[in-house]
């Protein structure tokens, strides 16, 4: 059995790009939004998306191309968001269309901006959409490697449990496994502060720390996960399951991962404009260090970490003062 209806991918970049390999992998054909004509259009006649993982070949005829949001969300019964959180309100401010009957499916690493809520939250509180109508994609899983088509794992997240397995059966293929869980809230605030932790390993990468070091900061950045987690959205859950501990694992260590590189390059002495310029992508752990921050501020769970990357990212502090600060307070 499978998630009835069609699916909608909506956003372009590189992660959009890998899940509707992903999904075609299953279903007959999908509807794709993406915001701008003439990428469509050069999609189009070159068979890949000209501007992420060009290396991957689509078959055109299966895809349904729009930058109209209404006609996608119309035309659709299951909508997967791809969209960097910051411009997640942008997109959807053009929405005519109701979408709190739909399927929603989030596959953002962020928080939304000024509103400081998880995505799942924000289309709950914001768009009507049942609680149980909407499920959250976590990895340990890089867009890159869906394109070379490496063993990867994915978790879907869903207050209905028979709902995630529908949709979980959509993507499981030959390289690509699925689990399921309830821990919708959880999940997402992880998956924001494992891009934090990551441009915190960066920034030691950038100074010359080595991987003795890297260890200790991913470990206590579990604990300090898991103090946050249990304070935010107290649940039964295990923090060293991979939609976890595996995706600050993979964010933290990976080549391919935007958030390590952009605190890589902070570490060396780039101002944050800088890095964000010559990146060209987003580092979702940028936003995200300001929204935990202003979040904790309300909780008060100790975060030597994510105060640490705030004072570097926000206050300017020297990353070589704050970094030897936050070696002190680690066993």
């Amino acid at each position: 059995m499978k998630l009835p209806g069609k699916i909608a991918i909506m956003g372009g970049g590189s992660w959009a790009t890998a899940i509707a390999k992903i999904i075609l992998g299953q279903a007959e054909s999908i509807n794709w939004y993406m915001r701008r004509d003439d990428r469509i259009e050069e999609f189009k006649r070159l068979g890949h998306n000209p501007a992420y993982l060009t290396s991957v070949r689509f078959d055109i005829k299966r895809i349904n191309f729009s930058s109209d949001i209404n006609k996608v969300v119309r035309e659709s019964d299951t909508l997967i968001f791809v969209t960097p959180s910051p411009y997640l309100k942008t997109h959807l401010k053009k929405l005519k269309t109701k979408i709190k009957d739909k399927f929603i499916v989030t596959a953002i690493k962020g928080i939304v901006p000024d509103e400081n809520l998880i995505v799942s939250d924000y289309f709950h509180k914001m768009y009507g959409v049942p609680e149980e109508n909407i499920a959250v994609l976590a990895g340990p899983c890089h867009a890159e490697e869906v394109a070379l088509e490496r063993l990867s794992y994915l978790t879907i997240g869903c207050k209905d449990i028979e709902k995630a397995k529908m949709f979980a059966r959509q993507l499981t293929g030959q390289y690509i496994k699925t689990s399921v869980n309830s821990d919708v809230a959880g999940i997402e605030y992880a998956s924001v502060l494992k891009n934090v932790y990551a441009i915190a390993a960066g920034i030691c990468s950038g100074l010359k720390y080595g991987d003795n070091f890297q260890a200790v900061l991913v470990s206590n950045a579990i604990q300090e996960m898991n103090r946050f987690l249990n304070t935010v959205h107290p649940v039964d859950r295990c923090t060293n399951d991979s939609a976890y501990l595996g995706d600050l694992l993979v964010t933290s260590y990976s080549n391919f991962s935007r958030n390590r590189v952009f605190g890589t390059m902070i570490g060396k002495g780039y101002s944050v404009k800088s890095a964000q310029i010559e990146m060209e992508m987003i580092a979702e752990g940028y936003y995200g260090t300001k929204c935990i921050k202003e979040l904790n501020k309300h909780l008060h769970v100790n975060m030597p970490i994510v105060d640490a990357v705030y004072n570097i990212l926000y206050e300017r502090i020297s990353p070589m003062i704050e970094i030897k600060l936050l070696t002190d307070s680690f066993r």
